[in-house]
């Protein structure tokens, strides 16, 4: 298994853990996956609820509690430590500025086309952008408003196909389709780069995200060109997630029909599991009566069947009766909690075994 090259930073395993809001991965995931020698990613949304005693306004405290939790991460490891921001967020440029001011490695943002993340980099930004996609077009269009506006270009590509948890970019009719399939877009996305890569003289590394869950499976996906993997419902069944014990449970008894597709209040499809509360949404039940938080710029409460940060800060407290767990299209395979070394050590045997079978055919 290679290591993983952003820029001037180096993975020792091309394993990102992808970011999970709200709240499920924060400094604890994120640490003990990067004292393992990948990347580990800390998600910025819903922080102002987490750290609501530390200012009056949600906004603010949503600074207060990023500062807190790179702080945090960064006392626990010397690794690779990223922060997961969605374009949807009304403060995504707080969230960016915040980042990049504390130094986190690197930022991702995807739920949207981060065509102006450049914008935010100041003259000792060492912080490394990289944008989440699910097409190659996206890929390309991001390539060319970076270079084009601010002479820059992502110092990595995330694709994240149809099989990922939580919020896809994909429309409800293309979750299924062969033709959006994470093995289909990887070797489109990968020559797509290319071209910027040769003209450039950059390397851009490609991470493929959505579903992959063993060794097994990374070592397939990247032998068609991916540099590396995302993996987020992976590492909820582990101690170290920040996650209440309840919400983990949700995945260890959950089976493959309990994960299924929901109509989220951010405008798109998501990937979640099956409980009490997503069946009261689904009967009109969970009407919001005011937005107190503002803090998604597609959300109007007055049409939204439910407040999706609420929900969600529910479920990281355990409070399952009123909110839901996002989970990947395999988020139901654990049967039990893993340390994060566990899961590690497993799908690096898996990948080099499967390595060893592909050589020796």
């Amino acid at each position: 298994m290679n290591s993983l090259k952003i820029g001037n930073l180096t993975a020792s395993i091309p394993i990102i853990q992808g970011g999970m809001g709200v709240g499920i991965s924060l400094s604890g995931l994120a640490a003990a996956v990067a004292n393992e020698g990948g990347v580990g990613v800390i998600s910025c949304a819903g922080l102002g609820l987490i750290y609501r005693d530390t200012a009056k306004e949600y906004m603010d405290a949503c600074i207060c509690g990023l500062k807190e939790e790179i702080k945090k991460a960064k006392e626990k490891t010397s690794g690779i430590i990223g922060v997961n921001i969605m374009m949807a967020l009304t403060n995504f440029g707080d969230m960016v500025k915040t980042s990049i001011a504390e130094k986190a490695d690197v930022i991702f943002a995807g739920a949207g086309l981060p065509l102006d993340l450049p914008k935010y980099r100041t003259p000792d930004c060492t912080t490394k952008l990289v944008p989440i996609v699910s097409s190659a077009r996206a890929a390309k269009l991001i390539c060319e408003k970076w270079k084009t506006l601010y002479d820059y270009l992502p110092d990595m590509v995330v694709v994240e196909g149809p099989k990922a948890g939580g919020h896809l970019g994909f429309k409800a009719s293309q979750i299924e389709d062969q033709d959006f399939s994470i093995e289909k877009l990887i070797p489109e996305v990968v020559k797509e780069v290319a071209v910027f890569e040769e003209k450039y003289g950059q390397e851009i590394p490609v991470i493929a995200a959505g579903g992959i869950y063993t060794g097994e499976e990374m070592y397939n996906i990247m032998e068609l060109g991916a540099k590396g993997v995302q993996m987020a419902s992976r590492f909820v069944t582990t101690h170290e997630c920040d996650a209440d014990d309840k919400f983990k449970q949700m995945y260890i008894k959950a089976d493959v029909d309990d994960v299924e597709i929901i109509a989220s209040p951010v405008g798109m499809p998501g990937r979640a599991l099956k409980n009490e509360f997503l069946e009261k949404v689904k009967l009109g039940l969970t009407r919001p009566k005011s937005c107190p938080y503002n803090c998604l710029r597609t959300c109007d409460y007055e049409k939204v069947p439910y407040c999706i940060i609420l929900a969600l800060y529910n479920a990281y407290q355990g409070k399952m009766d009123k909110g839901y767990a996002f989970a990947g299209s395999n988020a139901y395979i654990a049967s039990r909690l893993y340390s994060v070394k566990e899961v590690i050590d497993d799908i690096k045997e898996k990948f080099e075994a499967t390595k060893a079978l592909a050589l020796a055919r």
